[in-house]
């Protein structure tokens, strides 16, 4: 047996699932088919034998009322033929009461114990005339027994006709079983040759725009099959979605460096020609290229940060948030001395603990502050405030300049954005983008919006708890 799974195991990994399901499902029509013809058989020739024996017993009971009293002899002999009625011969239990004509059934020993009353009735196949018999052998009373045959040829052809008709209906299940197998794996694997053709394009022309045709219908309603393709389909998109803003970072990218290096290289060439430049020449030449090695650096490593979104970060740990906002200050304090930046840390906040990478964190408030900063007159504010609430920590970067407009608001976390206010101003376009992408690796929320009074308003906020079930920041 052993043998024989090995080689249905090895016979199936061979064989494509269209052809291995057109064969279950046909062997399955097909044995229920030859099952159903089967039984259909046996329950045909039972009732047919059951025709008969009644009519053996009804033919027993009638001689026996006619003939009660008689000895052993030959009651009828017209079985022959198939309109005459039943032979019948009445045999006793000693064989020496036997009469002196010979008997026209054959008398056995099973015979002369029905009659001793040793034996119970019972019914026998005979041959007699050339032709087949059905025999009751049942007590007659005092020592005697009595025999009464039919023919059985007509139950036997009846037999073998109903055997011919259901062998061709069974025959024709089984041609039909195979078409429906074929019909059914063609029919239920069509989605899945469907995404096969599309993976398979996808992979050829590595263009993620195709989909799976669905059938109509409510997507509640939708068989395996079809929620396998929608969700094929759904994760064609969220593919499709990854390789554009893949695609819009390296072309933005291209974009914004394509400008320092061409001042890079200005600058490089017009140093190596110092020889010709006057001290004060080469002393801005000089400060021009540190500058935008500087830009340059700035923004390469700002277009890292932004690449490091689904690679492992470091484990998370238990950060003081407040801790992570006085240092943010600090670095803004000295890195914009002409702007002043008041904290204000409400009561309950001080203590409040939320997993997450601290340097990161650090990245996200400064990307803030020096955003709010850029965006100030100098010597007005930047307020940082830090307040808990019963659902969790808010943080909020509130300056006191132009604003944002109400046509760019929805863009200013986009890679590369810049507003037309923005764009004489120093900066790469990726500081907001970095910011929310921290704030939601660590379960935040970062949002933009007009602060009363003029002014942007940056909010932060952290949920109840940090994010759960995350190993890692992403």
């Amino acid at each position: 047996m052993s043998g024989v799974r090995r080689l249905g195991a090895r016979w199936r990994r061979r064989r494509p699932l269209r052809k291995r399901l057109a064969v279950a499902a046909s062997a399955a029509v097909a044995l229920v088919a030859v099952g159903v013809c089967a039984a259909a058989f046996f329950v045909i020739r039972y009732e047919l034998l059951h025709q008969l024996d009644l009519s053996l017993t009804q033919s027993a009971t009638r001689v026996i009322q006619e003939n009660r009293g008689e000895g052993p002899q030959t009651v009828a002999g017209e079985c022959r033929y198939l309109s005459a009625p039943a032979c019948a011969q009445i045999v006793p239990a000693d064989p020496a009461a036997d009469p002196d004509a010979a008997y026209l059934l054959p008398v056995a020993t099973p015979v002369r114990e029905v009659a001793a009353g040793t034996r119970a009735p019972y019914y026998s196949n005979v041959s007699r005339f050339g032709q087949p018999l059905r025999m009751l052998t049942t007590p007659f009373g005092d020592g005697r027994a009595l025999q009464v045959a039919l023919r059985a040829d007509p139950v036997e052809k009846g037999v073998r006709q109903a055997a011919v008709l259901l062998a061709a209906v069974g025959g024709a299940g089984v041609l039909l079983a195979g078409l429906l197998g074929y019909a059914v794996s063609r029919t239920g694997l069509a989605p899945v040759a469907r995404l096969t053709s599309t993976a398979e394009r996808i992979a050829a022309t590595r263009d993620p725009r195709h989909r799976i045709e669905l059938p109509p219908g409510p997507p509640g309603r939708q068989d395996e099959v079809t929620r396998l393709a929608a969700s094929f389909n759904t994760m064609l998109g969220e593919l499709e979605q990854s390789v554009s803003s893949q695609r819009r970072l390296v072309a933005d990218a291209s974009h914004e460096l394509r400008t320092p290096l061409t001042a890079l290289r200005t600058n490089a060439e017009l140093l190596a020609r110092g020889d010709r430049l006057t001290p004060a020449q080469r002393e801005r030449a000089s400060g021009a290229l540190g500058r935008g090695i500087r830009e340059v650096t700035g923004l390469v490593n700002d277009l890292i940060e932004l690449a490091r979104d689904e690679e492992p970060l470091p484990l998370l740990e238990d950060v003081r948030i407040a801790e992570v906002v006085e240092h943010a200050v600090a670095v803004a304090r000295r890195h914009w001395p002409q702007t002043p930046f008041p904290l204000e840390v409400g009561a309950g906040a001080a203590e409040a603990v939320r997993p997450g990478v601290p340097a990161r964190l650090a990245r996200l408030l400064t990307n803030l502050l020096d955003n709010a900063a850029k965006f100030s007159p100098p010597g007005t504010p930047v307020e940082v405030g830090l307040t808990a609430h019963d659902d969790g920590l808010e943080l909020t970067v509130r300056d006191h300049g132009p604003g944002i407009p109400a046509e760019d608001l929805p863009y200013v976390f986009d890679r590369f954005y810049r507003a037309e206010a923005a764009r004489a101003l120093p900066g790469s376009g990726l500081g907001l983008a970095m910011a929310r992408q921290i704030a939601r690796a660590h379960g935040a929320e970062l949002t933009a919006g007009a602060a009363p009074g003029g002014g942007a308003l940056f909010t932060l906020t952290f949920g109840a708890q940090g994010p759960p079930g995350r190993s890692h920041a992403p």
